[in-house]
């Protein structure tokens, strides 16, 4: 069950999923995807929220972010939700509230990293990870450039150099290891 928004944490990492009013599509082009990236970045350095991971499918997003102010949570996706709104919709684009959950970074903060960024794989938009443009898997797993993207501790745990630790988080979205992490996280 989700956590009650007032019960955000400063410095615990949550997993969020903001959606489209009544499940419909909330970005209509490149231009949309865009633009809430823009945002996202901008008004989560504001809001004092990390990034770790992020993903944007055709109806909803899904985010892992740690706070680091009480209420930033809070305030990033109302703010996002205010402003991201594709010009060629009529009417509400998301719902009113946003799902959230606590993660817990030595059980699931990994895994629900993997959990985001398979999303697009799981859909059936693409047959991996890295070709999805609309994820955080390019930052995190290739090493690309984010202006977005904060690597959380446990991230940085995964090796004393970036070559080392986008190896191993690769490793984590091939065979086995890639079953049982997805079978550990506790999914919406």
């Amino acid at each position: 069950m989700p956590a009650s928004p007032d019960a955000h944490v400063p410095g615990h990492p949550l997993h969020l999923i903001q959606r489209g009013y009544c499940r419909a599509a909330c970005f209509i082009n490149e231009c949309d995807r865009l633009s809430y990236l823009d945002w996202l970045t901008l008004l989560s350095g504001r809001m004092g929220c990390a990034v770790h991971a992020y993903v944007l499918m055709g109806n909803h997003v899904h985010l892992l972010l740690t706070p680091t102010r009480a209420g930033g949570a809070t305030r990033l996706m109302r703010s996002l939700a205010a402003r991201c709104v594709p010009q060629a919709l009529e009417g509400p684009c998301w719902e009113d509230g946003f799902e959230t959950w606590p993660v817990f970074p030595r059980q699931y903060l990994l895994a629900c990293m993997r959990y985001i960024e398979l999303n697009p794989v799981r859909a059936g938009l693409v047959a991996r990870a890295a070709a999805y443009r609309w994820s955080s898997h390019r930052a995190n797993a290739l090493g690309e450039e984010s202006a977005l993207v904060r690597p959380h501790a446990f991230y940085c745990a995964l090796g004393r150099s970036s070559a080392l630790r986008q190896a191993r988080y690769r490793a984590m979205f091939r065979g086995r290891m890639a079953r049982d992490i997805s079978l550990q996280v506790p999914v919406p």
